[in-house]
Order: C-alpha cells, then sequence, then structure tokens
C-alpha cells in the first residue's frame, strides 16, 4: 500500500488531521490498534477552546456541535464557602464551548466513513520503520494478515502509551515530566448540572469539579488519594463528599443520579522534545500530557494538527518545507504555555499542603488576588479561552 500520510491513532487529533489533510487534497490513511467501540467508549472532557471550533469547522465536522454544544461566557471559582464568577467574554471577548470529546471523536469517525478514506482499526503490532530515511513504513497485522504502508511522513497520534514516540530512540528525546501525587475520581451521570457553567472548587478536603456534558448529563469530579480504587467509593459517597466541598448554593443543586461512568484518573504534567524525528511528526499526548484542570488536553492535541496541517500543505502544494522545519518549535512554543497554564490551576485548586503551612497561606492569598484583581482575571481568562494558533 502507498500513501502521502501515515497517521497513527484514531482519536480526535488523528482523524482531525485526515480530515484536514482530505480537504486539501492529501492522501492519508488512518491506523488504530483499537476497536471503534473502543475508542468512543473512552469518556474525556469536553471544553474546546474557538479556535478549536474553527478548526473542526475548516475540517467539516462542526454541524452538530453549534446544534448541541453550549457556549459558557465564564466559569466560578468556589472557595472560603463563596462563589467568584470570571467572565470570559468581558475579559477577553471569547468563550469556550461545552461539547464532549467522544462526540468530536464520532463526528470525525462519520465524516470520515462518509467521505470513504481509508481507516483500519484492530491492527495488531503496528510498527515503524526508516522514519528517519527517504523511504518510512508502517507495518502491522490485521485477521492474522502482515501488512506494509509506504508513506511520505508519519504522523504519530497515538496518545502517551502508543508506538509513535516508543519507537524514536531513548536518546533522541529530552522528556520533562510531573506526577501528582492524586487523581481524579469523576463520575458521569444522567442528571441536570448544578450550575449553568463550570465550578473549579478549593476546599480544605480537596479539589472539586462541577462539569457538564448536556442540559441532561453531568460529569463530576472530586481530587482523591492516588492509591485510592474506584471499587472504595459507592456512588453515595461520592456525592456526599462533592456537597461537602462545594459552596451552599451549589451543593443544594447537585442532583445524585447512578454513575454511568466512574474512573480515577491520574494527574501528570509531560512533554517530549523534540516533535519531529526525520519524517515522523508527534501530535498531541503522543508529545505532552497536561493535567485536565486548565481544559487543555485536546485543544493542544488541535493546535499540533492545525501546525502540522500547515506544514504539510506547504511541502505538497508549495513545495516549501519552512513550516515542517519549524512544526516542532513552532508547537512546543503554545505546549509550554498551555502546560504553565495547567500547572498553574492545578497548584493552585487541589489540596497540596497542611493547612497550616506557609503554602497553603500562600495559596490562599493568591486565591483572594484573583478573586480581587481584573489584571489577574484577564490572565486566567485568556489562558483558559486558549491562547491564538
Amino acid at each position: 500500500m502507498r500513501t502521502q500520510v501515515a497517521i497513527i491513532g484514531a482519536g480526535p487529533s488523528g482523524l482531525l488531521l485526515g480530515q484536514l489533510l482530505h480537504a486539501a487534497g492529501i492522501a492519508n490513511v488512518v491506523l488504530e490498534r483499537q476497536s471503534q467501540a473502543h475508542v468512543l467508549a473512552r469518556i474525556r472532557a469536553g471544553v474546546l477552546e474557538q479556535t478549536t471550533v474553527q478548526l473542526l469547522g475548516k475540517a467539516g465536522v462542526a454541524a452538530r456541535l453549534h446544534r448541541e454544544g453550549h457556549v459558557h461566557a465564564g466559569v466560578e471559582l468556589a472557595f472560603d464557602g463563596a462563589l467568584h464568577r470570571i467572565d470570559f467574554e468581558r475579559l477577553t471577548g471569547r468563550n469556550v464551548t461545552v461539547y464532549g470529546q467522544t462526540e468530536v471523536t464520532r463526528d470525525l469517525m462519520a465524516a470520515r466513513a462518509s467521505a470513504g478514506l481509508a481507516a483500519v482499526y484492530e491492527a495488531e503490532d503496528v510498527s515503524l520503520h526508516d522514519f528517519d530515511g527517504a523511504a518510512p513504513r508502517v507495518r502491522w497485522r490485521k485477521d492474522g494478515v502482515e501488512h506494509e504502508l509506504h508513506a511520505d511522513f508519519i504522523a504519530g497520534c497515538d496518545g502517551f502509551h502508543g508506538v509513535a514516540r516508543a519507537s524514536v530512540p531513548a536518546a533522541a528525546i529530552e522528556r520533562f515530566e510531573r506526577v501528582y501525587p492524586f487523581g481524579w475520581l469523576g463520575v458521569l451521570a444522567e442528571v441536570p448540572p448544578a450550575r449553568t457553567e463550570l465550578v473549579y472548587a478549593n476546599h480544605a478536603r480537596g479539589f472539586a469539579l462541577c462539569s457538564q456534558r448536556s442540559p441532561t448529563l453531568s460529569r463530576y469530579y472530586v481530587q482523591v488519594p492516588i492509591a485510592d480504587r474506584v471499587e472504595d467509593w459507592s456512588d453515595a459517597a461520592f456525592w456526599d463528599e462533592l456537597r461537602r466541598r462545594l459552596p451552599p448554593v451549589v451543593a443544594g443543586s447537585v442532583t445524585s443520579g447512578p454513575a454511568l461512568e466512574k474512573s480515577i484518573a491520574p494527574l501528570r504534567s509531560f512533554v517530549a522534545e523534540p516533535m519531529r524525528f526525520g519524517s515522523l511528526f508527534l501530535a498531541g499526548d503522543a508529545a505532552h500530557i497536561v493535567p485536565p484542570t486548565g481544559a487543555k488536553g485536546l485543544n493542544l492535541a488541535a493546535s499540533d494538527v492545525h501546525y502540522l496541517c500547515r506544514a504539510l500543505v506547504a511541502h505538497y502544494k508549495r513545495n516549501n518545507d519552512d513550516l515542517l522545519a519549524a512544526y516542532s518549535d513552532t508547537a512546543l512554543a503554545r505546549v509550554w504555555k498551555a502546560e504553565r497554564f495547567s500547572w498553574w490551576m492545578t497548584m493552585l485548586l487541589h489540596k497540596l499542603h497542611a493547612p497550616e503551612s506557609f503554602e497553603r497561606q500562600m495559596q490562599i492569598a493568591e486565591l483572594d488576588y484573583l478573586a480581587s484583581s481584573r489584571a489577574a482575571q484577564v490572565m486566567l481568562a485568556e489562558n483558559y479561552v486558549g491562547l491564538p494558533f
């Protein structure tokens, strides 16, 4: 088989890249080791920056997003028993859209199938070859049959545990990582949201987040020790702990319900540099991870895809490789800013220190400053709605 761009991974970054390349007339094949059902079963965040929404529109997959997504003009911070709203539109003139990552993936899958584009699911033993030379290849096995795909370029969009980054010699990558000593216990329930916007809560018992997917589907989180297990938490225990960490005005609006999905997600900050190795380009979680506190994961993947697609179009349509050469530096400049913001939000809102400690008092002072300073609120707002591509 032969194509121009082999895309490893059928998550939102790989599928979005495929759609954008197709729109530009660039042939591509998507390979995914999991089944379509497994990919769609992944529950992820769903806060989209305006630039991400625009990119999905450019890919021709934003119709349902615009019908069913919910535009949010701000978020609420809860601490010391009170709520403080950060008004994105007043502070920056921009907003975000709440639309589940699973739905983004579903829309991209449907568009790819409708266009008749090649996608291989349940591809076993995927391996990358000769991407440091002139003839990169991808091999895999499907239904017991061995396959080989020749391509000009390989895009590694297969996540943190994927084969793309793992195929690069360890000495060629510099890794930066912080693993946090807690996780998020998340519950998805078919209940109305407690508030019309997201609520981020700093509490002596730990962080909590009131999020949502739709007017009838809510996603809630509480900070838990990393050693906790899902089976340690009954539904009743979760709802009780969530309410304890919220101001009364929010806690009283929380509607309990059976958990449709319950899981504990570890938190880490991670960056691999560079993001290019010959003809192999990393994008999304294959190159970087952010804690979900800043709602940046999917949006960072989208910006990587934007930069990579733009560079590939310049290569094929204008015979210009300047953007390909600059891809890693260009993407990483935005990545590190998002890493900083996500780290800052995580350090600001989670239980990290003893109540009597100097560090806890600094956390309280930072929250008080944020609540009273327009300049501080602008910093939060412009990072949350997304820095420009």
